[in-house]
């Protein structure tokens, strides 16, 4: 199993999950609001206050997948190719290994 995660532009998300939603073997998504800036140096002029540098965060949004291996490039390939706009801060998208998973949720009636 891989865990695939991704942060992308928060205006790229729909179209991300239409995208995803049609590959074959795609097992769901968790998806969270976040904020986050890149290196200075990539794209801006270094910042001289203060106040700039703690307020140059951007709206972002981080999409998490766990997949078994079969599938799990198709879907890193799937996120760079939807998720781009060709400028600084279309996001990342990374895969890690995955140890063990198990889905939670009751086999059996029982009390609560």
């Amino acid at each position: 199993m891989k865990e695939i995660k991704a942060v992308i532009r928060p205006n790229k998300l729909t179209v991300l999950r239409n995208a995803l939603v049609a590959l074959p073997g795609f097992p769901g998504m968790t998806v969270s609001k976040v904020e986050g800036c890149s290196a200075p140096s990539r794209h801006v002029p270094a910042r001289t206050k203060i106040k700039d540098e703690l307020t140059d965060y951007t709206a972002k949004v981080r999409v998490e997948i766990v997949a078994p291996d079969d599938v799990a490039e198709a879907i890193f390939q799937r996120i760079t190719e939807v998720a781009q706009t060709g400028h600084y801060g279309d996001g990342l998208v990374w895969i890690t290994d995955v140890e063990k998973v198990a889905f939670i949720f009751k086999t059996t009636p029982g009390p609560e």
